[in-house]
C-alpha cells in the first residue's frame, strides 16, 4: 500500500513530530479540617463573596465575621457561624475593616452601577452587631471588584484600594472625622488585566494585588509614591493555579510573616513568607466533619486570641459550591494550619 504524503515525510526525516509540552501539576497541599461554617446565604448562585474580622480584645470568643452577598447584602456572623444581622445593600463584593476615630469602619466595593465605581461605607455597632450604613460614594469609571482598606502608621490617616474589574486600582482617601464622610480619590495605579484580591500591610504600607491570570503584585501604598508596581509570585500552574484571587496577611515582628493567597483553579490555598513573599507551602480545607471549600473568591486572616477553638488566630473562606446549600463561610484555626505546615 502507498505510503500517505505525510508518512513518507516523516520516514525521510522531513518531519519532526512535536508534542505539546505536560500540565503543570500543583504542588502537594496539606489539608486541614474546619471549625465552624456560617449559615448559608440566601441568595442562589454565585453570592458570598468576601469576609472581614473584627477581633473583640475583651471578649475574644464574642468577635465578629463580616460577609458579603454580592446580590442584595452584607451580613454579619458569630464565631459559631450563626447569622446575627443583615444589612441590605445592592451589589456589594468585597470588604474590609479597621478601627478609626474610635469606630470601626467597614468598605465595600459598590458594583450597584456597572459604569462608575462606588465605595460602600458603614459602621459597625460591635454591641448590636449590626452594620449601619454611612453610605455609598463615587470613585471613578468602572465596575468596583476588589476593596482593602489601610491606615498610615504615621498619621493615622484612612485609606482605601478599590480594584476595578479591569486592573486599574484607584486609592480613594476616606475622612469620617464630619458627620457626613468625604472619600476623594487621590491617585490610579494599573494592571493589565483583571484583578480582584487585595490587602495592605499597615506595618510596611506595602499593597499587594491579585491579577488572576497573572500573579501577584506589591505597590507602595502611599499615595505621593510611585504607581509602579513589583511582581511577586505567578500564577504557574504549581504553587499558584488560576485563578488568584483573594489575599490575607498573617504579619509577625516589624517585616515578617506570611501573605496568604487563593489558589481558585484547585481549591487551594498559598502562602509567601514575608517580607521577600518567598514560596512556604499550601493548604485544602477539608477533611473534617464540616465539608470543605472549593473555587475560593475571598479570604481574611486575623491573629490573635479568639477563644479555645482559635488560640492563635482566625482564617475565613469563602466556599463557592456549599451543595447542597447555597454558598457560605468556613472557618479555620490558624494553629490548625500552621501545624498542618509545619511552620
Amino acid at each position: 500500500m502507498r505510503a500517505s504524503p505525510l508518512a513518507a515525510l516523516l520516514l525521510c526525516g522531513c518531519v519532526t513530530q512535536t508534542t505539546s509540552p505536560p500540565a503543570a501539576v500543583p504542588t502537594v497541599a496539606a489539608t486541614v479540617a474546619a471549625t465552624a461554617e456560617t449559615d448559608p446565604v440566601d441568595s442562589v448562585s454565585d453570592a458570598a463573596d468576601d469576609p472581614a474580622i473584627w477581633r473583640n480584645a475583651a471578649d475574644p470568643a464574642k468577635s465578629l465575621v463580616i460577609g458579603t452577598d454580592k446580590q442584595v447584602g452584607i451580613h454579619v456572623y458569630s464565631l459559631a457561624g450563626k447569622r446575627l444581622s443583615f444589612t441590605p445593600a445592592a451589589r456589594l463584593n468585597n470588604v474590609d475593616i479597621r478601627t478609626s476615630g474610635g469606630r470601626v469602619i467597614a468598605a465595600a466595593s459598590d458594583r450597584a452601577e456597572l459604569a462608575t465605581a462606588h465605595v460602600a461605607l458603614f459602621v459597625l455597632d460591635t454591641a448590636a452587631a449590626r452594620l449601619m450604613p454611612l453610605g455609598r460614594f463615587p470613585v471613578g469609571p468602572g465596575e468596583a471588584y476588589g476593596m482593602c482598606l489601610w491606615t498610615r502608621a504615621r498619621d493615622k490617616a484612612l485609606f482605601g484600594f478599590v480594584v476595578l474589574k479591569d486592573g486599574r486600582i484607584d486609592q480613594v482617601a476616606i475622612d469620617i472625622s464630619a458627620a457626613a464622610p468625604k472619600v476623594t480619590t487621590v491617585r490610579s495605579m494599573k494592571l493589565a488585566s483583571q484583578a480582584e484580591g487585595c490587602v495592605v500591610d499597615d506595618r510596611t504600607g506595602l499593597l499587594y494585588v491579585a491579577e488572576e491570570d497573572v500573579g501577584l503584585w506589591r505597590f507602595d501604598a502611599d499615595p505621593a509614591a510611585s504607581p509602579t508596581a513589583t511582581p511577586i509570585a505567578k500564577v504557574d500552574g504549581k504553587t499558584l493555579v488560576a485563578d488568584a484571587e483573594g489575599l490575607a496577611l498573617a504579619p509577625s515582628g516589624r517585616t515578617g510573616g506570611y501573605l496568604v493567597a487563593s489558589s481558585q483553579g484547585d481549591n487551594a490555598y498559598t502562602l509567601y513568607r514575608l517580607p521577600g513573599a518567598t514560596f512556604a507551602g499550601r493548604f485544602r480545607i477539608g477533611g473534617g466533619a464540616i465539608d470543605g471549600t472549593s473555587e475560593t473568591d475571598g479570604i481574611e486572616l486575623a491573629l490573635g486570641n479568639f477563644g479555645p477553638d482559635y488560640p492563635t488566630g482566625l482564617f475565613v473562606a469563602q466556599d463557592g459550591d456549599n451543595a447542597p446549600d447555597t454558598q457560605n463561610f468556613k472557618f479555620v484555626s490558624w494553629s490548625r494550619i500552621r501545624r498542618a505546615l509545619k511552620r
